[in-house]
């Protein structure tokens, strides 16, 4: 399936938001100054439907979530519009689990709920939106909209772009050795 990546017609520009023709080999993260969000644009090599797999089985999810130092176990995945989730990442001793459900699952589209269950105040709304770009490439972006600017910042503060880069270094790798088909 093929998409375009004219925005203009969906969603506002958003400021900061890489050109199209640009190659993103790392994830761009931009926080809004006008909402709490936070948006992740992360380019890959491979087709929409590879990097959607990867974000929709359960298995391949686990396998590439997160920073090089934490293993994830999944214990609810039921990836379709109206499920929910839950996973558990840990490092030694320490233990940090996540949970939510997805308003949404289209070819193209997943929209979901995402709490911190150390921090269940604070939950986010999240739509990651993966774009054809042609070339053998698709382009994610990713939109947390979360309940505060202070929710926001935490999270921010929290060394997300860490695990974001680091996550998006494994799924690149887990793509290039052929994987979802």
């Amino acid at each position: 399936m093929t998409t375009t990546n004219d925005q203009s017609t969906t969603q506002p520009p958003v400021q900061g938001a890489p050109a199209p023709d640009e190659h993103l080999a790392v994830a761009v993260v931009r926080t809004d100054d006008h909402v709490p969000a936070v948006h992740i644009w992360r380019d890959f090599h491979a087709s929409v439907e590879q990097v959607m797999r990867a974000h929709t089985d359960p298995d391949l999810f686990a396998r590439w979530i997160g920073p090089h130092d934490l293993s994830t176990e999944v214990d609810v995945w039921d990836c379709r519009t109206l499920g929910s989730y839950r996973y558990v990442q840990r490092r030694g001793e320490e233990a940090y689990a996540f949970r939510g459900t997805f308003p949404e699952i289209s070819e193209t589209r997943i929209v979901q709920t995402f709490c911190f269950e150390d921090w269940p105040e604070a939950i986010a709304l999240e739509t990651a939106t993966f774009t054809d770009l042609g070339d053998g490439r698709t382009r994610l972006h990713a939109f947390s909209l979360c309940d505060s600017f202070e929710s926001r910042d935490g999270f921010v503060a929290s060394g997300m772009e860490t695990g974001v880069q680091e996550g998006y270094e494994k799924l690149d790798h887990l793509l290039s050795d052929g994987g979802p088909a």
